[in-house]
């Protein structure tokens, strides 16, 4: 496993809609690896293949089973060719970051609850429901794949003060 470098705002990859993945080699199996050790390593919950430059569509997100309990084991998904299905009407208003656009933090109104269709690692069909902020790490990086940031959608973009608590990077 090998530490990627993660692209930031204006890298071009970041604006494109990512492509579709077909092929399950041993390429993509690395790509995946690669990419949990890169997102564990900034520390972050989610990462996108654009955010280290390659424009295919794939995830990995990782976030404790329960959010509630702070010793909670972490749950790792990897998903390729994500599609949100089904999306609740609620709505909720939440600060995010991100890995490639260091420095900023924003509100962005995002669905409680989603649900995510995709393929695993080797290729077998995957149906994820998330609500919460596990919801919110969901679209925030299908979203990346759609060439879309978090800016964007920001009713208010800021550098966080000092003295700003740390957010879980997604």
């Amino acid at each position: 496993m090998t530490l990627r470098k993660i692209v930031t705002l204006p890298d071009p990859v970041l604006r494109r809609k990512a492509r579709n993945i077909i092929l399950f080699d041993a390429d993509l199996q690395t790509l995946i690896d690669d990419m949990i050790e890169t997102l564990r390593d900034a520390p972050g919950v989610g990462l996108a293949a654009p955010q280290l430059g390659i424009s295919d569509r794939l995830i990995v997100v990782e976030y404790p089973e329960d959010d509630e309990l702070e010793d909670s084991p972490r749950k790792l998904f990897v998903v390729v060719n994500p599609e949100i299905k089904e999306i609740s009407e609620e709505t909720e208003l939440g600060i995010e970051g991100c890995l490639s656009i260091p420095g900023l933090h924003g509100e962005v109104e995002r669905a409680l609850a989603v649900t995510v269709k995709g393929l695993t690692r080797r290729g077998q069909p995957v149906k994820i429901k998330a609500s919460n902020w596990l919801a919110r790490i969901f679209q925030h990086e299908i979203d990346h794949l759609n060439g879309v940031v978090f800016t964007d959608l920001a009713i208010k973009v800021w550098k966080p003060a000092l003295d700003e608590p740390a957010l879980d990077n997604v």
